[in-house]
């Protein structure tokens, strides 16, 4: 009996594990010119999906006082910006091609994607 208690929470926890790393989909915000980013223990919304060859404002507010916030970073697009506390530091980026694209804080700690469509 004690054996088949220990292979179902086994399998239980196999399939958390599985669900949680693997299964776990991105909820993307939909935007389309313009979006709010809240910088506060990392980005909300972190995925955002956003129309292929559309100029799109980034706006990014700081509202956490951690050094590693203090910069945003989207490698793809060569934008490094300083982002000062509880102002508004607009990014203007024109995606060409379809992909995910990530930023991140300086420090690499905090991620978000852009999904281009």
């Amino acid at each position: 009996m004690d054996k088949i208690i220990v292979t179902i929470i086994g399998v239980l926890g196999i399939g958390f594990v599985f669900w949680f790393f693997l299964a776990k989909k991105d909820k993307a915000v939909a935007a389309e010119g313009e979006i709010d980013i809240e910088v506060k223990g990392g980005y909300s919304p972190d995925v955002i999906s956003v129309p292929v060859g559309k100029p799109m404002k980034l706006n990014f507010t700081r509202k956490d006082e951690s050094t590693c916030l203090e910069e945003v970073v989207i490698s793809d697009f060569k934008v490094r910006k300083l982002l000062p506390m509880n102002e508004k530091t607009t990014i203007e980026i024109t995606p060409e091609k379809a992909g995910t694209y990530n930023f991140s804080c300086g420090m690499g700690m905090f991620h978000g994607k852009i999904i281009v469509k």
